[in-house]
């Protein structure tokens, strides 16, 4: 099945004051393990996560030939040769199929349409990590969040591995299993996980992540935040690894 919804919640438990655990962005796979009620047990196909979204009316097919490069993109209609902003949009990483196109945008969905300067081929690889990651400084912290109206420690880093269509786990504990340790440490690219908490140096003072206390993405000095997550969290580096090992 697919998702063809902007973005969808996955919850730990078939209700909607269940704790938020993911969200599957458009495009996204997954497969169907059970119905309860209103709900579908899933399992996404990218990287295995297991949760509940409401049984709402998902796509089974689908060959997506672009993705979303820029943070969000607006989705569009178009109306007497005018295209007119829905308010609703597409987030970074969302892969789409094309249906029909102009010169400056493509169409999705039936009536449903993007700009063009927003994609990338499906195939397209960003070495650039800093890049992706900036993308994301002020956005709101949340648990659980993948986009630019909320995202987690966990995801931000996942996904410059999501865009790049590689595996790369979901959470902080199954990351830390996955990844190997550095032994020659190069801070930047470095990924420094506590338990519970992860980040990636851009370079060797400036440290990107979701931070929870600050409630953003935000970049620190890469020295002052192992000391301020020792200081008020108690926590101490668990592993360091680097995002070209993968």
């Amino acid at each position: 099945m697919i998702n063809n919804f902007p973005l969808i919640n996955i919850y730990e438990n078939p209700k909607l004051r269940s704790k938020l655990s993911s969200q599957m962005l458009y495009g996204e796979k997954f497969k169907i393990i059970n119905k309860k009620n209103n709900w579908l047990k899933i399992k996404t196909n990218y990287d295995n996560y297991t949760g509940y979204i409401p049984n709402k009316k998902y796509s089974k097919k689908f060959e997506p030939s672009f993705k979303i490069s820029s943070l969000k993109s607006k989705i569009f209609t178009k109306k007497n040769n005018k295209f007119i902003m829905t308010g609703k949009y597409l987030y970074f990483g969302s892969g789409v199929e094309k249906k029909n196109e102009n010169k400056k945008f493509l169409e999705f969905e039936k009536n449903k349409w993007i700009k063009k300067i927003d994609l990338k081929n499906i195939n397209h690889y960003e070495k650039n990590y800093s890049k992706i990651f900036k993308l994301f400084l002020n956005s709101k912290y949340l648990w659980g969040g993948k986009t630019a109206k909320g995202i987690d420690c966990s995801s931000l880093v996942q996904i410059y591995f999501y865009y790049n269509r590689k595996f790369f786990p979901r959470d902080t504990k199954d990351q830390i299993t996955f990844c190997n340790n550095v032994k020659k440490k190069k801070l930047k690219g470095s990924i420094i996980f506590w338990k519970g908490h992860v980040g990636i140096c851009l370079n060797r003072s400036k440290f990107i992540h979701a931070y929870g206390p600050r409630k953003k993405v935000l970049i620190m000095h890469t020295d002052h935040t192992i000391r301020l997550i020792k200081k008020t969290a108690k926590l101490i580096v668990k592993k360091i690894s680097h995002i070209k090992n993968f």
